[in-house]
């Protein structure tokens, strides 16, 4: 049995640094090549795009969000503290919470849609009511986030091998007895369509922003930001890419028969003498990412109370009960939506990303360009030190972040700016969430602030 892990939103010891920079590669691979992955793949085409295009917005868009996605992760070993709590430099110890909420919303949405998809599997398997399977999915998923850090990787290994022999397996099914060179001739380019899948696919990196640096946190602080870097966006894009190409084409090709079927259609393309395996592949699938979900949702929350209560550390017991709390909230929601609501919920996820973008743009200018990864930590759980307990310059500039998007971006049958219609729907937003905060903010952080603490 596992060691559970005793430590939280606490700075990791150098005594307890371990590991190399490579195990990265397979925790993200593995939470990239699963049933949703394929699902957004298929966005692209559904979007109206030519298949040759919608494939080449898949790897363009996970080219481009994997750069932020990837460069959150370089530091976790620089600093050995979770994504969250690193916030609390930039936007004050109180100030962080703002984010923090949004953040929370978004674990509990993608832990709930990955747990009706994992408990769909679960109940093809075991034949139990899809909604026992649900909870007991959920309740296998907190077990795994207790037990912690060490679990997760190892997991992370068996399930990349896993995906790799599975997604072989399924892309020679998907292509054999079809004519792939008539379903990619005659491609014709569409530029509105293009930008919209292509924000569709690097919104799928983006999202991984705000708990990324929490599975590297335990790596030796001397292990390089590059190699951090590379070992992560290796995984997450390769993984990505591969699984979205893989749903692209399955759409293509099978049209209906794929979309709003994903996991019959999956579990069919093997045949039926594999229905259990692939079934089993699923469900395995879906564990990696969802228990990032709720390992670090835990986090999220308590970094959110701790704010006000000024603790640093949790107790094991007390650590035990957040990841229970959440897995209970986000069972409940995955039980109670199984229908329109849980669609409803995750397309209003698509509204917190107009909410991460700025975030995320600020978080990286101010760890590489403006404070150059040096850090006060005790500071960063004293609503009292150096960082203080709000910062006006950067939640101006996070407001700002949000507004400037809003006259471009497109949320399908919800909201459509202004200008969005100029591009032919494409929503941009994304990019704009990302370049004008980290600009603005690294302007402003170039003049003194009266009365602030010092950076």
């Amino acid at each position: 049995m596992p060691e559970i892990e005793s430590r939280s939103i606490d700075p990791i010891p150098a005594a307890e640094r371990h590991g190399h920079a490579r195990s990265l590669f397979a925790l993200w691979f593995a939470a990239n090549m699963q049933i949703t992955s394929a699902v957004t793949g298929a966005l692209t085409v559904l979007v109206g795009l030519h298949p040759v295009w919608a494939l080449a917005a898949v790897l363009l868009g996970n080219a481009l969000g994997g750069v932020p996605m990837a460069l959150h992760a370089a530091q976790g070993p620089k600093l050995g503290v979770p994504q969250m709590i690193q916030s609390r430099a930039q936007f004050g110890v109180y100030g962080a919470v703002l984010p923090l909420v949004l953040v929370v919303l978004m674990y509990l949405g993608f832990f709930a849609s990955g747990t009706v998809l994992g408990g769909q599997a679960l109940s093809g398997i075991t034949s139990l009511p899809v909604d026992l399977s649900i909870v007991l999915y959920a309740g296998l998923t907190a077990l795994a986030a207790i037990l912690g850090y060490r679990l997760i990787h190892r997991f992370g290994w068996l399930a990349s091998v896993l995906s790799v022999l599975v997604f072989v397996y399924l892309s020679i099914r998907l292509v054999a007895g079809h004519d792939l060179g008539a379903l990619l001739s005659g491609a014709r380019f569409d530029l509105p369509p293009f930008l919209l899948a292509l924000s569709l696919t690097a919104s799928w990196q983006l999202t991984f922003g705000p708990y990324v640096a929490d599975t590297s946190r335990y790596l030796p602080e001397s292990t390089s930001v590059r190699a951090t870097f590379w070992w992560t966006y290796g995984g997450t894009v390769l993984g990505a890419a591969w699984a979205m190409s893989f749903g692209a084409l399955a759409f293509a090709l099978a049209g209906r028969a794929f979309k709003g079927h994903e996991v019959d259609y999956v579990v069919g393309l093997g045949g039926a003498g594999l229905v259990i395996p692939l079934l089993v592949a699923v469900a395995l699938g879906k564990f990696t990412v969802n228990v990032l979900n709720v390992y670090g949702g835990y986090m999220s929350v308590a970094t959110t109370l701790t704010a006000f209560t000024r603790r640093a550390a949790l107790s094991t017991v007390g650590r035990i009960g957040y990841v229970l709390v959440f897995a209970v909230l986000g069972a409940a929601l995955a039980v109670l939506g199984r229908g329109d609501f849980l669609r409803n919920f995750v397309l209003f996820l698509e509204f917190l990303l107009y909410f991460l973008t700025p975030w995320s743009a600020i978080n990286l200018v101010d760890f590489y360009l403006v404070r150059h990864e040096r850090y006060e930590l005790a500071a960063l759980y004293d609503p009292a030190g150096r960082y203080g307990r709000w910062n006006p310059r950067a939640l101006l500039v996070y407001a700002f972040g949000v507004l400037v998007q809003i006259p471009f971006a497109n949320v399908d049958g919800v909201f459509t700016g202004w200008l969005a219609p100029l591009l032919g729907g494409a929503d941009i937003a994304w990019l704009l969430g990302l370049l004008v905060p980290a600009v603005l903010y690294r302007l402003l952080c170039l003049r003194p602030q009266v009365g602030a603490p010092a950076l």
